[in-house]
């Protein structure tokens, strides 16, 4: 027994008899938890001794059971073609939220969650000159798009580069609309593919290519986390300022590329132009 209640076993002791984080959808209230016992039993000394760290794993396992179990059934309503009640909670939450900056938060992992790609399966390719390294977009940026942009199942979502997915794959699920994800990377490809195969998602496409090469005529909303920079980026611009003339498309972006695009002159932002929050652009007439 220990001699004094720490920090860590009194978290152990609340988390132990809180029946409300036993309840399916109370996700959040149990990563957090996870989090901090992690944290503390980082910390404290006390962390190893024998009853106390049994108690821990038991606590451990018992939320990574009831998370899987949640994510299973939500996996579940989406093949059947039925919008999670927890997914529409937080998109309606990430609408009322002014979304901004770079970070990831627990939203991330109930992406990964409901997502559950495979990895890699085989190398990765060094990247050519002014191609970004894969970063995915927060998944609070992702709940947040189809209210800035008012998709719609009438819209084609078409992100360059799509890495594993995420913005394709959860925008289809979220939005109904259709999405197609262009990435130069084979492997990350051959992972998204997976990814929306496992939830029998039929109105994603995923193409393995350079964004320079991409057939833009079905998008009618083109997506960018700053996928790639310098002459690339140039190109890029000058495809879709040829591309958007006199067509009603719009462009929405993420990450150090909204100041190029806000410095085009053909293109208008809504609203004023941010690298921490997606700003939409459009056409000018």
């Amino acid at each position: 027994m220990v001699d004094a209640v720490t920090p860590l076993h009194a978290l152990i002791e609340a988390l132990e008899h809180d029946a409300g984080l036993r309840q399916p959808q109370s996700l959040r209230q149990r990563l957090d938890a996870l989090d901090r016992l992690e944290l503390l039993a980082s910390t404290e000394s006390d962390a190893g001794q024998a009853e106390l760290g049994q108690r821990l794993v038991s606590v451990q396992e018992d939320f990574d059971a009831l998370n899987a179990a949640l994510y299973a059934q939500l996996r579940q309503d989406i093949r059947r073609g039925i919008l999670p009640a927890l997914l529409a909670r937080c998109m309606a939450d990430a609408a009322r939220e002014d979304v901004t900056g770079d970070g990831y938060d627990w939203r991330d992992e109930l992406l990964d969650g409901v997502l559950q790609l495979p990895p890699p399966g085989t190398a990765i390719t060094t990247l050519p000159p002014d191609m970004v390294a894969y970063q995915p977009t927060p998944a609070r940026h992702i709940l947040a798009l189809p209210a800035r942009t008012q998709l719609t199942m009438d819209d084609v979502l078409l992100d360059f580069g799509s890495g594993l997915g995420h913005v394709p794959l959860l925008t289809s699920i979220c939005t109904g609309a259709a999405a197609i994800g262009i990435e130069r990377e084979p492997a990350y490809v051959d992972c998204a593919r997976a990814g929306a195969h496992a939830l029998q998602l039929s109105n994603v496409q995923f193409h393995c290519q350079d964004a320079r090469a991409a057939d833009l005529a079905p998008a009618t909303l083109l997506y960018l986390y700053t996928p790639f920079v310098g002459a690339v980026l140039r190109d890029m611009l000058e495809i879709l300022r040829r591309h958007c003339a006199g067509r009603s498309i719009r462009i929405a972006a993420l990450g150090p590329c909204v100041a190029a695009l806000a410095a085009q002159d053909w293109l208008l932002a809504e609203g004023t132009p941010a690298p921490d929050r997606i700003t939409l652009f459009r056409p000018r007439r």
